[in-house]
Formats: C-alpha cells, structure tokens, sequence
C-alpha cells in the first residue's frame, strides 16, 4: 500500500517555496503534469494508493481531475475520490483512492471539524465485519479539531478487524487525540515511526498507515512524491484470504 500527500502536483523544495511559489497553487502552471506522471510511475508498484491534496478538477489543475489522471496513467482499473474544499473553482483538494482490486462498496464521509473540508473516504473489500476496509483521510492541523475527526473515524471502523486508515494526519502517532483510534478500534499504533515532513528534510512523522492487529505489516519506507512537500509511505501488509473474499 502507499500514501500520498502530493500537494496538487505542485513544487515545494524548501520552506521559502510556500511564499514564493504560492502563485502554483492557485494557476495552472509549474510542472504539475510532470509530477503527476512521476507520482503515477511510483503508484503503479502497489496494490491499493490513497491520495490527499489531489485537485478534483479546478483552475490551478487545469480543470484535470488528478486522481483520474494519476489512475489512468498508473494502469489502475478502480479509483474513486472525495471532494473536500473548492474555493471558487480556483483551487480544490480531494482524497483519492486507486485500487487493482475492484472494492464491494465505497463510502464518503465529511469529517466534523472547527472549518468545513476534510473528509474520509472508505473502500470495502470483502463481505461483512470479515471484509477489508480502508480508509484514507487528510486531517486538521489543530488538536481539537483532530480529536472529533479521529473520534468520528473510530466510529466507522470500530467493528472491522481487517481494517487500514492511512493519510496525512498532521500529527505524530503518540499525541493523545491517538488514543480514541487504538482504544475504541482494532487499530494499532505503528511499530516504528517513518519520518516524511519536510519532504526535503524529514524530520516529523506526521503520515501513516494503520493497520489492525489482524493484519501484518511490513518493510514500511518513505519515497519521493514527486515534488510534493511530502514523502509517500508505503507499506505491504499480510491480508488474510477470508477478507478479500467476494
């Protein structure tokens, strides 16, 4: 599996980018295509890739619906995506998800928030509690905010064993707004912490992808997202059988 925050496609390569490239994001200029095309070579390697910050189709993406490009380009035969925020068709941001394997069911929830635009997208594979849910999420950068999102999040995935939640989380596992997600689901914190912020200079932990403990996870390991100001994570994880099971 992979996540990915990738920035709408846009360039940011050192802290100074965010105001002198602020013009990309909101103009459909700047090598976003590029990136896409390296993002999608990176996505095609893995079976199941969540996306954040990929432009539903706006004046900055050159009305492109990135999560469609970056599927179609990677050869994944099912994707779906969230809209979350579009501010007047200038800039909008969505969550993705591009699968190899073709989901039962898929389920968009807006997140609760102190402002409007996030949400969590969900894709069911398999039948029943049994069956694997993944969830791919972008959430707040304030600790209040973060904790009702995650308190929602816990509800949804609460009575799945085989369940993922990965994303942008904006904060490190161990914060205490966490802990409604290890002690209300099957959730579990992550083994050892993968730093991908800045994507210049990691040094924070701040994307993940959880897994329940019924599930396996293994070789976890950040890449290049093109030029976005994040690094992916990826991650295999051992699903049994039974929950992929149609």
């Amino acid at each position: 599996m992979l996540s990915a925050n990738i920035q709408a496609g846009s360039s940011t390569r050192r802290y100074s980018d965010y105001f002198t490239r602020s013009w990309s994001h909101a103009l459909p200029v700047g090598a976003k295509r590029t990136s896409l095309d390296a993002i999608a070579e990176l996505a095609g390697g893995h079976d199941i890739v969540g996306l954040q910050e990929a432009d539903p189709g706006s004046l900055r993406s050159g009305f492109t619906n990135q999560t469609q490009y970056v599927a179609r380009r990677a050869g994944f035969a099912y994707w779906s995506h969230q809209p979350n925020r579009n501010v007047a068709r200038v800039a909008g941001s969505a969550n993705g998800l591009l699968s190899k394997l073709e989901p039962v069911k898929v389920a968009m929830h807006p997140l609760p928030g102190r402002i409007a635009g996030r949400g969590v997208l969900l894709a069911h594979f398999g039948q029943g509690d049994d069956g694997l849910v993944v969830a791919v999420a972008h959430l707040s950068l304030g600790n209040g905010s973060r904790r009702m999102q995650l308190g929602f999040i816990a509800e949804l995935l609460a009575a799945h064993r085989h369940s993922v939640l990965m994303g942008d989380f904006n904060c490190v596992p161990d914060v205490p707004e966490m802990d409604l997600l290890y002690s209300r689901t099957h959730l579990r914190p992550p083994g050892f912490c993968v730093p991908t912020f800045p994507s210049w200079r990691p040094q924070r932990a701040i994307d993940h992808i959880l897994v329940t403990d019924h599930l396996v996870p293994t070789n976890a390991r950040a890449l290049p997202a093109a030029f976005s100001d994040h690094l992916a994570l990826a991650l295999e994880i051992d699903v049994p059988a039974e929950a992929l099971r149609q």
